[in-house]
């Protein structure tokens, strides 16, 4: 079967994304603890360390539904977690996951992308394009995914059964792995391409440009790839992930929920997580030491 294209035009949204709706016996039950709290530590500064803890806590104080948070500044060694080893149903997310992968072997086999790889991977992270997804997803094949994922250390998360890759199931402490690779040098993907996902995720279509990039300001540079998700259980998956450079600081958000009534109402969480965190880093200024 097929996965259905989902897309976000204004208030327009299509539902079943992963065909989710169409395969219920995979289901993930993201299980948490009872009371989680936001647990933030910085290298530099204990006051951004507590003052983040203080916003992101107050930001999710009268949301419903459940929400992982992620944050990394490497300019001042910052860290935020919330939820951060709870699986997702990953939705459009996973798409940077399947670009990183195609590239990491690309790289293994000395080679570029074709134009054929590098017009699916254009419509896959800028437009969100499901069919271009599951082209390469296929092209790949489980070997070549579980390969990378073992490459970049993200052990937490389970490749999506029978082509179905919107079912993967992602945590934040993986997706800011990723997030961290793609964003300075490191032996799993070349300069070369790692600068090609910032570039792709710098080129998101306007109408996918919300979630973890609102609040920026506007001296940051942006990436971005959001995921979207409509299941019988735990209503919508509403997911962000971002990096961001500028103003003294080196960030990546990752911003993962579900349980939410309406898509909407998952961009509202997500927005009013980022939106504390750029205000915070921004704050702080570029007086911050590098460590």
């Amino acid at each position: 079967m097929t996965q259905h294209i989902s897309s976000w035009r204004g208030r327009t949204v299509a539902v079943g994304l992963g065909a989710a709706v169409l395969v219920p016996a995979v289901a993930a039950t993201p299980a948490a603890a009872a009371t989680p709290t936001v647990s933030c530590t910085s290298g530099t500064s204990t006051t951004l360390a507590a003052k983040l803890k203080k916003d992101i806590t107050a930001a999710l104080a009268t949301r419903s539904g459940t929400v992982a948070v992620g944050l990394y500044d490497r300019s001042t060694k910052t860290t935020c977690t919330l939820r951060a080893s709870s699986a997702y149903d990953s939705a459009s997310v996973v798409k940077v996951t399947v670009l990183a992968a195609l590239l990491w072997d690309a790289k293994k086999h000395n080679r570029s992308l074709t134009s054929r790889e590098t017009t699916l991977a254009q419509a896959m992270i800028t437009q969100s394009d499901n069919a271009a997804t599951s082209t390469l997803w296929k092209q790949l094949g489980m070997t070549k995914i579980k390969g990378f994922l073992a490459a970049a250390a993200m052990t937490q998360t389970v490749p999506g059964a029978d082509n179905y890759w919107g079912l993967t199931q992602i945590t934040v402490t993986d997706e800011q792995k990723l997030l961290k690779l793609i964003t300075a040098a490191n032996s799993v993907l070349s300069d070369s391409s790692r600068a090609y996902i910032q570039k792709l995720m710098g080129q998101v279509v306007p109408s996918q440009r919300w979630g973890t990039p609102y609040g920026a300001p506007s001296t940051v540079s942006v990436h971005v790839k959001n995921g979207w998700l409509q299941r019988s259980t735990h209503g919508w998956r509403v997911h962000s992930v971002g990096t961001f450079k500028g103003g003294g600081h080196d960030y990546m958000i990752t911003v993962l929920t579900h349980g939410n009534s309406t898509m909407s109402y998952g961009i509202s969480t997500i927005q009013g997580v980022a939106k504390v965190i750029h205000r915070d880093l921004a704050a702080s200024g570029s007086s911050s030491t590098s460590g």
